[in-house]
């Protein structure tokens, strides 16, 4: 009997500490989110080349998700679109290729020519000064539609004013921000 109390606490024990991994790293182990950065590496240096663009793929790991972006090329911006829309759309089938290739749904995130980077600097300040003046006045504001990357931005942004909170309403693709003084 004792060996079947053994057994059942070391699987315990074993379970638990995989839990506590699993919350340390949401999106993975770091080694499955390299091996995920280089499938999707490997995928997005074939479609360069089919396009005969060029472009320097660097792969990172952040905040338990794969991190792809291209610099460098002067046609990079096509491939960003308009307000990112490309963009949107090459990360997923570089989160589909990744997914076929692992078995395993990505969060990957891509930036091309850094206007992701670019893009989150302006978003959270937008989400920043429009919390302020909600704030000062006490009227909310709804902003224009956002894709889901650029309401966390404005989201985060808004979290750090006091006073104020924001919400998403509407539906994809028309889904907004609206930010709004706390009762």
């Amino acid at each position: 009997m004792s060996e079947t109390v053994d057994t059942i606490d070391a699987e315990q024990k074993d379970g638990a500490e995989a839990a506590e991994a699993a919350e340390a790293k949401p999106g993975g182990d770091d080694d499955s989110l390299v091996r995920e950065g280089d499938i999707a590496g490997d995928y997005l240096e074939r479609l360069l080349d089919l396009l005969d663009y060029d472009g320097d793929i660097d792969l990172d790991v952040e905040a338990g998700r794969a991190i792809v972006s291209i610099d460098g090329g002067e046609d990079l911006e096509k491939l960003v679109g308009p307000r990112g829309t490309v963009l949107e759309s090459l990360q997923e089938l570089t989160r589909l290729a990744v997914q076929q290739e692992t078995g395993s749904r990505s969060r990957l995130m891509l930036d091309i020519a850094n206007w992701r980077a670019d893009r989150r600097a302006e978003l959270k300040e937008l989400g920043r000064s429009t919390a302020e003046s909600v704030q000062a006045n006490g009227e909310r504001v709804r902003l224009q539609p956002m894709s889901p990357f650029e309401r966390k931005v404005v989201h985060d942004a808004v979290a750090t004013v006091d006073g104020v909170t924001s919400e998403s309403e509407g539906e994809d693709p028309k889904r907004r921000v609206v930010i709004f003084p706390e009762d």
